[in-house]
């Protein structure tokens, strides 16, 4: 299991490896489009500009907040003892999407779209972090959390001073945010995991793909119901996959070693 462990390990670093070569050196600088921000349904509701997008972001804040009830009050979860402080992450990042994702959409351009961009980068690391230390080692995961928390908020603020320069560049923000759900399914097919119920991980993903093709048909749906974009959905869908893990934190066991999932 170790030689094998091994081997996996490095096919998973050679992996990632091509990828950010291949992002960073082969692909051209990508800038944020300014159509970006323009979204569909952008209505005003209670002197509320783009009232469905603004306010479906308190779903993060909610999610968020039950997240670190359940693991700081009610105890309820359960994690890596010696981890805690990355699922706080997790779900304290989430919290703050809501937050920034709603101060955005209230007045959409690029400086606003920074305070969206920050705490997303840290619920993703925090989440990569902790799916290393639950299925490949729970040293490096936690040695790694500062490493890629580091990288993840250079990204955003790299594109946002391309951006200020006239030549922005979006590529390695684009590498933290897909990388990771790129090689998570990977760890979690050809890892051994510490726990059961690994469906709340793939919820999560399969949550988020369809968040982001709600994203991409945000004008489709709006014109599909009349009064809700696809947009706002994404949030409620990205949202709800969160749940879905936390729910799973709450049902699972620590399997022995070797032990086969049902």
């Amino acid at each position: 299991m170790t030689n094998n462990k091994s081997v996996l390990g490095f096919v998973l670093i050679a992996f990632t490896a091509i990828t950010v070569c291949t992002t960073l050196w082969l692909q051209a600088s990508i800038a944020q489009e300014h159509s970006y921000h323009k979204f569909a349904g952008d209505v005003v509701i209670l002197g509320i500009p783009n009232f469905w997008n603004v306010v479906s972001n308190f779903a993060f804040i909610i999610i968020g907040c039950i997240g670190l009830y359940k693991l700081h009050i009610s105890q309820s979860l359960t994690v890596l003892n010696g981890n805690r402080g990355t699922y706080s992450l997790l779900f304290f990042g989430v919290a703050l999407v809501g937050l920034g994702s709603g101060y955005y959409h209230w007045s959409p351009n690029n400086g606003t779209l920074v305070w969206d961009r920050l705490p997303m980068t840290i619920a993703f690391m925090a989440l990569f972090s902790i799916i290393i230390s639950e299925y490949i080692s729970k040293v490096w995961g936690r040695w790694l959390l500062l490493p890629f928390l580091l990288i993840g908020i250079i990204s955003v603020a790299y594109w946002h001073y391309t951006e200020l320069q006239g030549q922005g560049d979006l590529r390695l923000y684009a590498l933290v945010q897909f990388l990771p759900m790129l090689l998570i399914p990977i760890i979690l097919l050809c890892f051994q995991p510490i726990y059961n119920k690994v469906s709340g991980y793939w919820l999560l993903l399969i949550a988020y793909m369809l968040s982001k093709t709600l994203e991409h048909f945000d004008r489709h749906f709006f014109e599909m119901f009349g009064f809700i974009s696809g947009h706002p959905l994404k949030h409620l869908f990205a949202a709800l996959g969160i749940y879905f893990l936390i729910l799973a934190y709450q049902q699972r066991k620590k399997l022995p070693p070797h032990a086969h999932l049902k």
